[in-house]
């Protein structure tokens, strides 16, 4: 197994994350203000990112960027490093991957990778939508370490996979639509013109991965948020029983549209993540793999 598949695909989630960071959390509010407000309630996230300036200045916008970034250096890492790794020992087998073998692959990182990365997805969800609860409910976790021995001690080892069943459905959408129709593209883009994955095809190919990730992994994105940052009621109950029942209450709530909430941001978030991630990656797998031949 190449070691720089997986080291190059977690430095290229790292990078990418670190850029985006502030969208990512715009992102959240938005779906946290869509569930607290129903239908009439102003979403826009020109609205949405002022009132977080207002109320925690721009630090506000990199809360949890600790947990992002170990969250790319765990699921990033095993999403990104595993497809590549299952590519490229298919591409030395039969020459050349399949359609179908693409997104199988794809599908299969993406599972793998939401199961490693689904402690630190939760506790970057609270990190950004804890200012947003009342005061009495809010968290105050003080850095990543800090939060995952508080929830293990005060809500149990598997409270950290909480949200777990949209995170591997939003997962293996996302890797579905990003890295499939990546290469996919960037393969018919080459065939087309005759060249070997230039810079323009493999912007246009990581643009093309951004549109389709982003619109088939919004819903389920919306739902983890939603499942991974709830707290228990007066009563002792928690508000979703799960992935559908959340969906279902997201509907009643919001109506069809509210499962994609905030998708012009969730758009610019994912589709400069994507773009970013997938580029460095490229470049660091061609530059810097000595297994890759010249």
């Amino acid at each position: 197994m190449s070691f720089y598949d997986f080291i190059f695909a977690g430095m290229s989630g790292m990078t990418a994350t670190s850029v985006i960071q502030p969208i990512d959390t715009v992102k959240v509010r938005i779906q946290i203000v869509g569930e607290a407000g129903g239908k009439g309630h102003d979403k826009s996230p020109f609205v949405v990112a002022r009132n977080l300036y207002a109320a925690d200045g721009i630090r506000g916008f990199y809360k949890g960027l600790d947990s992002a970034l170990f969250r790319q250096a765990t699921y990033s890492t095993a999403r990104l490093g595993l497809y590549k790794y299952l590519y490229n020992k298919r591409t030395e087998a039969a020459g050349k991957v399949k359609t179908w073998e693409k997104a199988m692959m794809s599908l299969f990182a993406g599972f793998v990778g939401s199961l490693v990365g689904n402690p630190a997805d939760i506790v970057l969800v609270r990190f950004q939508s804890d200012s947003s609860l009342p005061l009495q409910q809010r968290r105050n976790y003080k850095h990543v370490f800090d939060a995952f021995v508080r929830i293990v001690r005060e809500e149990g080892l598997w409270t950290l996979w909480r949200g777990s069943g949209p995170t591997i459905a939003r997962a293996m959408a996302m890797n579905l639509g990003m890295l499939t129709t990546y290469d996919e593209v960037k393969e018919r883009l080459n065939t087309l013109r005759g060249t070997k994955d230039t810079m323009s095809t493999q912007i246009i190919s990581s643009f093309s991965a951004g549109i389709v990730c982003s619109f088939l992994s919004l819903p389920f994105d919306n739902a983890k948020t939603k499942i991974q940052k709830m707290a228990k009621n007066p009563e002792g109950k928690l508000p979703y029983n799960g992935l559908v029942d959340c969906m279902t209450k997201t509907v009643k709530r919001e109506g069809l549209q509210g499962l994609w909430a905030g998708y012009p941001t969730f758009y610019v978030r994912v589709g400069i993540h994507s773009m970013i991630t997938l580029l460095v990656q490229d470049y660091l797998q061609h530059h810097f793999n000595p297994n890759n031949k010249k």
